[in-house]
């Protein structure tokens, strides 16, 4: 597809209309284009199309938003009622699914946590959250969307607690995200831990304030667990097209918890034509400047969401990124193998 503002032949997402490189060096041309796609997304499933900026603030995460009366935040699970914030699932619940996923599990830190050496009949627990602070346009797991549409299902802290048992192993939250429903991951957490020793996890996007970040990287350190961030892009400009919302928090965080010594992993979703070399090299060069031996996984690309019409990630682009990585960590790794063309 040719680029909408410099005319070039590359690979682009149609819903998107232009190239990487527009978006970098071009981003006031790019951006009607940038923002026409995200509101497009979210509308779809009744989201606001941006933060709002006149209410009640939530400082909750990255955007800051100031929700009006009557209405609710860019995650779609906090609102605005009598002026006060809360939480649209009820006061101790969340809007979540759960399932057990016998060990090994094809999660992101697989291959470097805890649960390297356990097999059958250990287990995670795996908590998908149906609400997030990003808008990926290409999230492979979109479907959370309509669990924030409807608010559903929800389960409280209490009931999803009492599906750990004696083969459960870890506990992974992940969505979605689990950064707009913290609380009831958090508090959720802390009631397993009293019923019995599990390792907690988070896979986020890294978009939540400080104070929750440190009082959840506390449950997973104490437990060991390990916290899981996405680093989607580097550049602050095409991690706002990809996603809707910058990235600088996200890798604050990153550095907050690589500073405190907690065992986090970084992932990257190696996007066709947007998330190349160039940004993984200068990822790989922010994650070695804190600790060289932190993992990072390389993720291939599967066709989803508004950018459905790329194609999946090949295998010379992943080869690239991963040689690229290697000149500055130890410990690469490329995931989704079966996905590479």
């Amino acid at each position: 597809m040719r680029c909408k503002i410099c005319g070039k032949q590359e690979i682009i997402a149609k819903e998107l209309g232009v190239c990487a490189d527009c978006i970098k060096q071009r981003p006031e041309e790019a951006k009607p284009f940038v923002i026409q796609a995200h509101r497009k997304s979210r509308r779809r499933f009744g989201l606001v199309e941006e933060p709002p900026k006149k209410g009640v603030e939530c400082k909750l995460c990255v955007n800051n938003c100031r929700i009006p009366e009557g209405e609710k935040g860019y995650c779609g699970v906090r609102a605005n009622i009598n002026g006060r914030l809360i939480n649209l699932a009820g006061t101790s619940k969340a809007v979540a699914e759960w399932y057990y996923d016998a060990l090994p599990t094809n999660c992101v830190a697989s291959w470097c946590c805890s649960a390297l050496d356990k097999s059958y009949p250990l287990k995670n627990l795996a908590v998908f959250y149906g609400a997030c602070t990003f808008n990926c346009l290409y999230c492979q797991n979109w479907s959370f969307k309509e669990n924030t549409l409807f608010l559903a299902p929800k389960i409280s802290a209490e009931e999803l607690a009492s599906k750990v048992d004696e083969n459960t192993y870890c506990i992974c939250y992940f969505g979605g995200d689990p950064t707009p429903q913290i609380a009831h991951a958090i508090k959720t957490s802390k009631l397993a831990l009293d019923r019995k020793s599990v390792a907690i996890c988070f896979e986020t996007n890294g978009s939540m304030n400080k104070h929750v970040l440190k009082e959840a990287s506390e449950l997973s350190l104490e437990s060991n667990g390990i916290i899981k961030f996405d680093l989607k892009a580097w550049n602050e400009e095409l991690h706002r097209a990809l996603t809707g919302v910058t990235n600088k928090q996200t890798l604050e965080n990153f550095e907050y918890l690589a500073n405190r010594g907690n065992p986090i992993v970084a992932s990257t979703l190696l996007v066709p034509g947007y998330v190349d070399v160039s940004e993984v090299k200068k990822i790989a060069e922010f994650i070695a400047s804190l600790d060289e031996n932190i993992p990072y996984s390389l993720l291939a690309f599967y066709p989803h969401f508004y950018m459905r019409d790329l194609p999946t990630t090949s295998r010379k682009q992943a080869e690239e990124c991963y040689r690229a990585a290697k000149k500055y960590l130890k410990n690469v790794r490329i995931g989704n193998v079966h996905l590479l063309s």
